[in-house]
């Protein structure tokens, strides 16, 4: 009879959650893949697919009956995603699940200038008083992301001044939690901060992409009034309007500029910056 798994992991449908499933089939560890579409699940030896939601508290205890350790992946941006949270560490606890390995975000407090991050806060807040145990992964802006914030005119736009952020790769923060799902118990109650190896500004994040990619690629400091302007277009709802325009006024404030070297204290190996991972992610 084939035993099933007794860590579970969300998110293997998207991008991080897919890396961390990966790096812990190549570890040989065996694994639930909690997914909204199963036919979209990776194909993993050691692995079985369940499916599930955030806000369905009765699917979730479903399919986390028998779970010891869970990787949570934070839920899809929206006005909801906090109910969701709360709805998932609830059934999480009602199926006897002991300890949560959430990702969560550089900086999260309940007052944060990025204001997803307030979010984050409130969730490890609550994964706190509901009695598991906890690891907390704080990863800042992805390495993955930069390219994306380069306009069709080939500029970067954003009320970032000359603020710094240790950007980091999707890919690392995945290993690091692949490494942490393997021996849960040592990372007990810790908040760790994945950060890239360096805080680098949008102007040298523009001068990098310009030079790998053999692009002209700049930076415009966009006033507040500015950034609100450029991004009103869109027709997005207000929250995430302040999402978007206080991504850069975070970068400002250099909340996000300390280097950690919890990824490399971790796994033994360090993260990539900017250059390494676009050369190795070619376009």
């Amino acid at each position: 009879m084939k035993v099933t798994p007794t860590l579970a992991v969300t998110g293997a449908t998207g991008v991080l959650g897919a890396f961390v499933a990966h790096y812990l089939a190549e570890r040989g560890i065996a694994q639930r893949l909690l997914v909204r579409t199963p036919a979209k699940a990776p194909s993993l030896s050691e692995s079985t697919i369940h499916r599930f939601s955030y806000s369905d508290q009765e699917a979730a205890i479903t399919a986390l009956r028998g779970v010891e350790t869970l990787f949570m992946v934070s839920a899809h941006e929206s006005p909801e995603r906090l109910d969701q949270h709360r709805t998932f560490v609830d059934a999480a606890a009602s199926a006897g699940v002991k300890h949560v390995v959430y990702t969560s975000f550089a900086a999260a407090a309940p007052d944060a200038t990025f204001t997803l991050a307030r979010d984050h806060y409130v969730t490890e807040e609550y994964i706190k008083a509901s009695g598991m145990k906890w690891t907390f992964l704080r990863d800042g802006f992805y390495l993955d992301f930069m390219e994306a914030l380069v306009g069709e005119d080939g500029v970067i736009r954003g009320p970032a001044k000359d603020g710094r952020a240790s950007f980091v790769a999707r890919a690392d923060v995945a290993r690091t939690a692949a490494a942490i799902l393997a021996n849960p118990g040592d990372h007990a109650a810790q908040t760790y901060n994945l950060t890239g190896p360096e805080a680098l500004t949008l102007d040298e994040v523009a001068a990098t992409i310009s030079r790998i990619r053999g692009r002209h690629i700049t930076f415009h400091n966009e006033t507040l009034d500015e950034a609100y302007g450029s991004r009103a277009g869109y027709g997005a709802p207000d929250w995430q309007l302040e999402a978007w325009v206080s991504t850069y006024t975070a970068i400002a404030s250099n909340i996000m500029a300390p280097v950690s070297q919890d990824i490399e204290t971790i796994t033994g190996n360090a993260p990539m910056n900017l250059e390494e991972y676009l050369t190795t992610n070619p376009r």
